[in-house]
């Protein structure tokens, strides 16, 4: 159960409202309700002054409210946590695979999941059937949902939030502040890039790995398939810091087995060969896309490496440098998101600090994209296997 303090937020009839008039130097009389002085140090003969007026050298107090007298999270055994399986082949959408692991993973009594009103998409509404009494509906208030979840971080839950990948920009500053702060909370943004189709741009989350990935002590996942999104989705809840996991809208053929093991930091090599030319690197919807184009570069007698990189922050730098070794430093990443600061950007910025000598063609969405169906707008982005096929053979020479 929720403490206290919690059940009774969500039980009240009617919201409360706290208003205050601020008044800038208030104690202060020299600067107080005076323009030019905010976030300026004082001149020393204004200094002293203040500092008398607010109590004296080394006598300055500040009260504070005391936290409320309701207890941390009480100590409760978990129930054995049994993660959701999918046959390989199989068309299933992450954001679904987030949905069935929370229903898993809420075995643990600590985890709390928050929704922005969007718990049909997100697929959190299965952990509200499943555990009404630790799920909150934060209605489209994406900063309530950020400084709600912190909150009942701090109380000791593991919390989960979720809304479309877009709408986390609204709560930026509390996500940043958050990290800033050394809390741990999970965030999930579904319905991310141009593969949402035909909602238009504004519904297009195409930012948002650069934006977490700019979050001091943050973790960034993108997995690629429901067995993937399942796995990262348990393994988010003992994660320091502001993770994130990146969900895609539609479904797309399960790529691993049950069980199979997705440490933070590590990534999948799908196909790999001494005699590979180039590699092709992709996460989510696009490493769909790039197996397609090593089967048709296959076919022209080009012979490729396929890298799921579903750990974005911290990154696989590892299997990058082999991947560069055995082609040649040829690298195709490719990402359903703008070309700043995503996936391309950390894959760039790892060889920039390794001195690791490499080609590296950079696919991302460049335009503003339109409305559309998902395939259509993946082709007009340049992401799909078609660019993909070109890409590699403009780094052969072909």
């Amino acid at each position: 159960m929720i403490d206290r303090a919690l059940a009774d937020s969500r039980s009240a009839d009617v919201p409360t409202v706290l208003l205050a008039r601020t008044i800038k130097g208030k104690g202060v009389p020299e600067i107080e309700d005076k323009n030019g002085w905010h976030g300026r140090a004082l001149p020393l003969e204004l200094a002293e002054p203040a500092v008398a007026a607010l109590g004296g050298a080394g006598n300055a107090t500040f009260a504070s409210p005391s936290p409320s007298a309701a207890p941390d999270r009480p100590v409760v055994a978990d129930a054995p946590v049994s993660l959701p399986t999918y046959d390989l082949g199989d068309k299933v959408a992450t954001r679904k695979a987030f949905g069935d692991a929370l229903v898993a993973v809420g075995a643990r009594a600590g985890v709390v999941v928050l929704d922005g009103e969007v718990g049909n998409s997100t697929h959190t509404q299965e952990f509200g059937e499943h555990y009404p009494d630790r799920f909150f509906q934060m209605y489209i208030s994406e900063q309530m949902l950020i400084a709600a979840s912190v909150g009942i971080a701090i109380r000791g839950y593991q919390t989960y939030a979720a809304t479309f990948a877009a709408f986390f920009s609204r709560a930026y500053d509390f996500i940043r502040i958050a990290g800033i702060s050394g809390i741990a909370i999970r965030l999930c943004g579904s319905h991310a890039g141009v593969e949402i189709g035909e909602d238009g741009p504004s519904q297009m989350g195409l930012e948002d790995i650069a934006a977490m990935r700019a979050v001091h002590g943050s973790t960034v996942l993108y997995p690629s398939d429901a067995t993937s999104a399942a796995a990262l989705t348990a393994a988010m809840a003992d994660l320091p810091g502001v993770s994130y996991l990146r969900t895609t809208r539609g479904a797309y053929p399960v790529l691993y087995r049950p069980g199979e093991a997705f440490p933070v930091g590590g990534s999948k090599t799908l196909r790999a060969s001494e005699n590979d030319r180039v590699a092709l690197i992709g996460a989510g919807v696009t490493l769909h896309h790039c197996l397609a184009a090593a089967e048709l570069l296959a076919a022209e007698g080009i012979a490729c490496r396929v890298i799921d990189l579903y750990s974005v922050k911290p990154l696989d730098e590892r299997a990058l440098d082999l991947a560069a070794d055995v082609t040649g430093g040829r690298l195709v990443v490719v990402e359903d998101h703008y070309p700043e600061g995503g996936i391309g950007g950390a894959v760039l910025e790892a060889f920039n600090d390794a001195g690791h000598p490499a080609q590296i063609v950079h696919l991302a969405v460049h335009g503003l994209p339109g409305s559309g169906t998902p395939a259509e707008l993946m082709e007009a982005a340049g992401i799909s296997a078609g660019h993909i096929v070109q890409a590699a053979r403009d780094l052969l020479g072909a």
